[in-house]
C-alpha cells in the first residue's frame, strides 16, 4: 500500500472524524479514497452507535439530566461511533450556535442542542437555523423568552446575525446594520417556551417550544431591504440567500476542516487564505439550494483539502486532542471506567464542552495554546502514548517490530512517526530525536531481553514525539 495513500487518509480521517487506529486507517485505505468520502458524507449508511452496555454500567446516561452525563456521553459517541463525520460536524457547530450549561443550568437541554446539530448539521442550512430558533435552551441562553413586542430584547437577533449566519462585515464592508437587529428581534416576538415545571425536588423536566401570537409584532418590519411583516421563519428565509451567509460558511468550514484562518471579528478586514476555495464552497452552497453536506463534499474532494501544504496547518482543539488519542491508543472502546476522567480533559486544555466562555465560543488556532494548557495537552499525550499496555499501543509496537530484525536510529524514528500519525516534524526536532535514539543504538527484537528493551524504548520515543510542538497540530 503506497505511502501517499495511508497519508491521504489519515488526514482525511483526522480531518473528518477524530483519527483512527492504525488499523483501520489502513482497512480505509483500502476502501479507497473516494468511496470513504462517500461513506462518510452519508451517516444514514453506517450502523447507529449502540449505547446499550454504556447504559447499564450507568443507568443515569438514560435521557440524563446531568450536565457531566451528557459531556460523558457526547465523548464516548466521538470515540465510538462509526459515524465519525456526524460527530464531527455537531462539534463544528457546537463552536459556532454556542450555548452554555453556566446559564441554560440543564444538562439534559445541553445535550437536546448537541443532538440537533447531530441530526440537522449536514442537511439544508434553513432547516438548522430553524431548529436552532425554535430551541428552547438557545431561546432561554440568549434572552428570547424576554423578548416581547411591548419591551423588546435584540439579543438572539443581533447573535443570528453577528456570530451564526451573516458575520459582521465582508470584503471591508458591513454585512447589516442596527436597524436590522432590531426588525430581526421584532420578528421574532412570540417564539418563546412554555413555562416548565419548577426544578426542586424532582429536577428539571424538558422545555418546549412555544408560538405566543399575542406577543408577536405584526407590524411591517424592513429587514435587508425587503419590507413585510415578517416574522422568524422569513427572517431566516431572508438570512440564507444572503452572498454574505455563503462566505461565512465557507469561511467557518475552511477554517474547521482545512487550516486554521484568523480569528471571526478579523474577518470583515482579512481575506480568506485561500480565495479560490472559499469560492468553491460558496458556489456549492447556492448550486445545491444551502446544502451543508454539498459543500463538504466539494471540501473533502477537492485539491485544496488533499493538498501536503495543508496538512499539519490546523492546532487540534481540546477535544480533537483528547478524542483522537483515545482512538489511537483504543481506550473506552466499549464500556470501562474512567470515562469521567477522560471527558473533563477538554476542559483542562481550554475547552469545557457544553459551557464555552461567551456566545462568541471558543478562539482557534494557535490561540488553544498557553503555558498551563500545553503542559496538559503534552502531559495527557505522553501518558496515553508511553503506556504500552494499552491496546493501540501494543499493536503500534508490534508493527514497529515487523519492519526488521534490526532498525537503525533513523528507521526507528521514522517509524515511530509514521505510526502516530504519520506525523511531520521541522528538520531541527528530527535531529534531536534521531540523535536521542543514536545514543542507545540499533534496536534488535529477537530475544526476550531484546523485545522488553525495544517495548521500553519504542514507548519512550512515542512520548517524545508527543511532546513536539508539531504534534499539537492535525
Amino acid at each position: 500500500m503506497a505511502e501517499q495513500d495511508i497519508a491521504l487518509m489519515a488526514h482525511l480521517l483526522r480531518r473528518a472524524g477524530f483519527g483512527a487506529s492504525r488499523d483501520e486507517i489502513e482497512a480505509k485505505a483500502t476502501q479507497g479514497y473516494d468511496n470513504v468520502v462517500k461513506e462518510l458524507l452519508n451517516p444514514e449508511s453506517q450502523e447507529a452507535v449502540e449505547e446499550d452496555l454504556l447504559i447499564r454500567y450507568n443507568p443515569s446516561y438514560y435521557e440524563a439530566a446531568a450536565i457531566e452525563n451528557n459531556v460523558q456521553q457526547w465523548i464516548w459517541r466521538m470515540i465510538n461511533s462509526p459515524r465519525q463525520l456526524q460527530e464531527k460536524v455537531a462539534l463544528f457547530w457546537h463552536m459556532i450556535f454556542c450555548a452554555g450549561h453556566s446559564k441554560i443550568d440543564s444538562g439534559q437541554e445541553m445535550g437536546l442542542m448537541v443532538n440537533i446539530f447531530r441530526q440537522q448539521g449536514m442537511g439544508k442550512f434553513d432547516d438548522l437555523l430553524l431548529a436552532l430558533s425554535t430551541n428552547p435552551g438557545m431561546m432561554y441562553y440568549l434572552d428570547n423568552t424576554e423578548s416581547h413586542k411591548a419591551n423588546l430584547n435584540e439579543n438572539y437577533g443581533r447573535e443570528l446575525l453577528e456570530l451564526f449566519s451573516l458575520g459582521v462585515g465582508m470584503d471591508e464592508g458591513f454585512n447589516y446594520s442596527e436597524d436590522d437587529v432590531k426588525a430581526c428581534a421584532r420578528a421574532f416576538t412570540g417564539w418563546n417556551i412554555a413555562p416548565p415545571y419548577p426544578p426542586f425536588p424532582h429536577g428539571r423536566s424538558p422545555w418546549e417550544f412555544r408560538f405566543d401570537p399575542a406577543d408577536h409584532d405584526t407590524t411591517d418590519k424592513t429587514f435587508l431591504g425587503e419590507t413585510g411583516n415578517w416574522n422568524g421563519n422569513d427572517i431566516i428565509e431572508i438570512v440564507c440567500k444572503q452572498p454574505a451567509t455563503a462566505r461565512f460558511l465557507a469561511r467557518h468550514l475552511y477554517n474547521y476542516f482545512v487550516a486554521d484562518e484568523p480569528q471571526i471579528p478579523a474577518w470583515r478586514l482579512t481575506p480568506p487564505r485561500d480565495q479560490k476555495a472559499i469560492e468553491a464552497l460558496e458556489k456549492a452552497y447556492w448550486d445545491s439550494g444551502h446544502s451543508i453536506n454539498a459543500m463538504l463534499e466539494v471540501l473533502f474532494n477537492s485539491d485544496f483539502f488533499k493538498d501536503e501544504a495543508v496538512r499539519y496547518q490546523k492546532v487540534k482543539n481540546p477535544t480533537e486532542m483528547v478524542v483522537s488519542l483515545l482512538r489511537m491508543t483504543g481506550e473506552f472502546k466499549g464500556y470501562q471506567p474512567g470515562l469521567f476522567e477522560a471527558s473533563q480533559e477538554p476542559k483542562y486544555m481550554g475547552m469545557d464542552l457544553m459551557n464555552p466562555p461567551t456566545v462568541e465560543g471558543w478562539h482557534t488556532g494557535r490561540e488553544w495554546i498557553d503555558s498551563g494548557t500545553l503542559v496538559e495537552r503534552i502531559n495527557f499525550a505522553s501518558d496515553l502514548l508511553g503506556n504500552t499496555e494499552l491496546e493501540g499501543v501494543r499493536s503500534l509496537v508490534v508493527r514497529l517490530m515487523a519492519r526488521g530484525d534490526k532498525l537503525s536510529p533513523e528507521q526507528f524514528v521514522n517509524g515511530c512517526l509514521d505510526l502516530t500519525g504519520p506525523v511531520v516534524l521541522f528538520p531541527d526536532t528530527m535531529s534531536q530525536l534521531i540523535s536521542h535514539a543514536t545514543n542507545e543504538g540499533e534496536l534488535s527484537h529477537g530475544t526476550d531481553s531484546e523485545k522488553i528493551e525495544f517495548t521500553r524504548r519504542t514507548g519512550e520515543m512515542f512520548q517524545m514525539i508527543a511532546a513536539t510542538a508539531e504534534f499539537q497540530f492535525e
